[in-house]
């Protein structure tokens, strides 16, 4: 029995890596009827079968696990949004940050096409984007065809599996060509008619760079909140989650009970409005949410 982590799913095969060596495998049938999908990122208990095919025996406890993109023990995200064409949305990168951070995944924020804003698009962004780098998350600025950009983001990919994903449309293989350009990976132009990117990456995949894994995913292709309950959301605001301590109420939802630390801190301005905003409408989907019954 020999171990590795799988750093490939394509057409039914998954191949697993292990020591330099990358060995093609498929799934025990003893999967299918658990219920139990092996994932890439997976780190699993293999047997060789033949020259170079392998039957995946075991895997071993994750992590965590996305569902869309399929991928496992991910350590951080990073989330490339774009500061124009298409605009900077606030409420599209929170409920980006809201479903990362509910998976236990640090984001990192990187924001492209500096160099196409004029004075007043830097006006109206540079507060919120001094706000997501003054509440932890890291923020890297990145102008098209930025020659320092691999140099920047080395410090935060080394010795981490970071899986890419994003807004439509901003370019995410672009980057990952940049960065890797032995990759060639399909890009095309953002749709006039549409206004947002069409999907190029097909598969999953766990590429090698600066002394990391770096995931290769068609991106978040759901950011509903159907795994999260009320009571989770909290935590998936990050300044939020450190005012919690100092609410009247254990569990306090921040909504419309008296004492309220989150509440006091937005109505003072040492918390955002606009990121308070986007917490009550997203409470409110999860309220709203139809009921899950067990089967």
């Amino acid at each position: 029995m020999e171990n590795g982590q799988i750093r490939k799913a394509l057409s039914g095969f998954y191949y697993v890596y292990n020591d330099g060596r990358t060995i093609r495998g498929r799934g025990r049938g003893v999967f299918r009827n658990q219920g139990v999908t092996p994932l890439v990122g997976d780190f699993v208990d293999y047997e060789v079968d033949g020259d170079n095919d392998a039957v995946i025996m075991g895997i071993h406890e994750r992590k965590n696990e996305l569902v869309r993109p399929p991928i496992a023990n991910v350590d951080q995200a990073l989330l490339v949004f774009s500061m124009k064409e298409p605009d900077f949305s606030p409420r599209l990168l929170d409920r980006f940050l809201t479903v990362i951070e509910s998976y236990g995944v640090d984001p990192i924020i990187c924001l492209t096409k500096a160099d196409l804003l004029d004075d007043g698009d830097t006006g109206r962004l540079r507060p919120y984007i001094d706000y997501y780098s003054g509440i932890g998350y890291p923020v890297i600025e990145t102008r098209i065809g930025d020659a320092d950009l691999a140099g920047r983001l080395q410090p935060f990919l080394e010795g981490k599996t970071t899986v890419l994903t994003g807004q439509s449309g901003v370019g995410k293989s672009t980057l990952l060509n940049s960065l890797m350009p032995e990759l060639e990976l399909k890009t095309d132009e953002i749709s006039d008619a549409l206004g947002r990117g069409r999907h190029t990456t097909r598969h999953v995949e766990l590429i090698e760079y600066g002394g990391g894994l770096v995931a290769d995913t068609p991106g978040f292709s759901s950011l509903d909140f159907d795994h999260l309950e009320k009571e989770d959301l909290p935590d998936c605001f990050i300044e939020f989650a450190q005012l919690s301590d100092q609410c009247k109420f254990r569990g306090c939802l921040h909504l419309k009970e008296p004492k309220c630390a989150v509440k006091a801190a937005v109505e003072s301005g040492a918390a955002a409005r606009f990121r308070y905003d986007d917490y009550v409408l997203f409470m409110q989907e999860i309220i709203d949410r139809k009921p899950r019954y067990s089967s």
